[in-house]
C-alpha cells in the first residue's frame, strides 16, 4: 500500500516546488521593473538639448525640400522655415559644449549661418532657388557630421 500513496513527507516537497517557481517568477518580474525604472532614470538625467536641436533641424530642412516637391516655393511659404533654421544654428555651440572650441566645429557652425545669413538677405522666390538653398544647408549639416559623427 506504501507503493501507491505518496507519503506526508512525499507529498509536502511536491507542493514547495511550485511555491519556489511562483517566488521565483515574482523576483524575476520585479527585476525586470527595477531595471526599467533604472533605465528611464538614467535617460531622464541625459541631456535632450543636442538630439533636439538636430531634430528641429532635420524636420524644418524637411519641409523646405517638401515645399520644392509640392511646387510652393513662394517666400510665405519658405522663409518660416528658414527663419527657423537661422535660429536654431545660434543654438549649435550650446547645445554642444564638448564642441564649441573645436575650431572645426566653428567654421561649420559659422558656414551654416552664412549659407542662412544669406537665404534670408535675399529670399529665393522660386523652386530652384529653395532647391539651391536645401542643398546648401544640408552640404553644410552634412560636412559637420562627417567630421564629427564618424
Amino acid at each position: 500500500m506504501s507503493d501507491t500513496q505518496p507519503t506526508n513527507a512525499e507529498a509536502k516537497r511536491k507542493g514547495n516546488g511550485s511555491k519556489y517557481l511562483f517566488l521565483f517568477l515574482i523576483g524575476l518580474v520585479g527585476g525586470v521593473i527595477a531595471t526599467v525604472m533604472a533605465v528611464r532614470a538614467l535617460d531622464q538625467r541625459k541631456d535632450h538639448f543636442p538630439d533636439s536641436v538636430m531634430q528641429v533641424q532635420q524636420w524644418h530642412l524637411g519641409q523646405l525640400k517638401g515645399k520644392v516637391e509640392q511646387n510652393r516655393c513662394g517666400a510665405t511659404d519658405t522663409l518660416p522655415h528658414l527663419k527657423a533654421l537661422r535660429t536654431m544654428a545660434d543654438d549649435l555651440e550650446p547645445a554642444f559644449p564638448d564642441l564649441k572650441d573645436d575650431a572645426r566645429f566653428g567654421q561649420h557652425a559659422s558656414k551654416m549661418r552664412a549659407a542662412l545669413d544669406g537665404a534670408l538677405t535675399s529670399p529665393p522666390l522660386n523652386c530652384a532657388g529653395v532647391g539651391a538653398v536645401s542643398e546648401q544647408i544640408g552640404e553644410a549639416c552634412k560636412a559637420c557630421h562627417q567630421d564629427f559623427r564618424g
